[in-house]
């Protein structure tokens, strides 16, 4: 029985990595070389001239800026609400506590829709800027309630001996909370920034302007529509048929940053799997 286990665990594991493999691979594969063999992996020679090539995009730079500014002002941004929020939440003597949760969880279950939410932007004036792809999303809804249940199961003593000692709530709160929830702040930090690097629909509604665009826009520039347009500009006429190449070293150029991330913190995702989830 757990020989059939493994075997399916390894089989999934291939089935999930064997993506990354093959984009990797004819990403420094000479193009000749994928025309002759489609389906082969293992290239004879390595070849970077598709890596050099983008370099000289200038969209990829602008969109690493866009999207590191992104990633890190709207995680910040998101983690510092939900403390915030999350705290007073947890208390069970907070005067019209209930109110607030009902309210924050009929947004899970309703919203007003792209329409709204675009005229909104617009009335605010972020059409256009990176504050659209951040002040919209700042806080999360769903993220809040497993925050607030996080926060509830730190014992009351703790604060109790803190307000004896003298301690104030802000002081409580980032000195005793914030200390004890570092798990779920870093599972939550994850989340978000996996969200804000990924940003693409709502990049593709506000931003119009090249030069905002983030990495996902740019990426789309270059792998569907590449051919006539982006591409174009960066390789020259005799050096065309290296399109496919360059397309694979874009896509290895803008997921590998954010993949590097995930075997530091990958503890990080069972307590986020778990956060909430059981109340003593």
């Amino acid at each position: 029985m757990m020989v059939l286990v493994y075997t399916f665990v390894i089989l999934f594991a291939f089935a999930c990595i064997f993506p990354f493999l093959y984009v990797i691979s004819y990403s420094v594969m000479p193009y000749s070389e994928y025309l002759e063999n489609p389906v082969k992996m293992i290239p004879s020679k390595l070849d970077f001239g598709a890596y050099k090539e983008i370099l000289k995009f200038p969209l990829l730079y602008s969109g690493y800026r866009n999207t590191l500014f992104i990633t890190i002002v709207g995680t910040l941004l998101n983690l510092t609400l939900l403390i915030i929020s999350a705290y007073p939440l947890s208390k069970a003597d907070l005067k019209g506590r209930k109110i607030i949760l009902w309210m924050i969880l009929f947004t899970m279950l309703f919203s007003g829709g792209m329409i709204p939410r675009y005229y909104l932007v617009r009335e605010l004036g972020l059409i256009n800027s990176l504050g659209s792809l951040i002040l919209p999303g700042a806080i999360s809804a769903y993220n809040l309630i497993l925050m607030k249940n996080f926060v509830g199961n730190i014992p009351d003593s703790l604060e109790e001996a803190a307000l004896i000692d003298g301690a104030n709530e802000l002081q409580i709160l980032w000195r005793i909370i914030v200390p004890l929830s570092k798990a779920a702040i870093a599972s939550f930090a994850i989340m978000c920034a996996v969200n804000h690097w990924n940003s693409f629909f709502d990049a593709v509604i506000f931003l119009t302007q090249r030069d905002q665009w983030p990495l996902m826009l740019v990426l789309r520039e270059m792998v569907f529509e590449g051919g006539a347009g982006a591409i174009q500009n960066v390789v020259a006429e005799e050096d065309m048929a290296q399109t496919f190449t360059i397309q694979m070293a874009m896509i290895v150029v803008i997921i590998v940053p954010i993949i590097c991330v995930y075997p530091f913190l990958q503890k990080y995702f069972v307590t986020g799997l778990t956060i909430g989830g059981v109340k003593e």
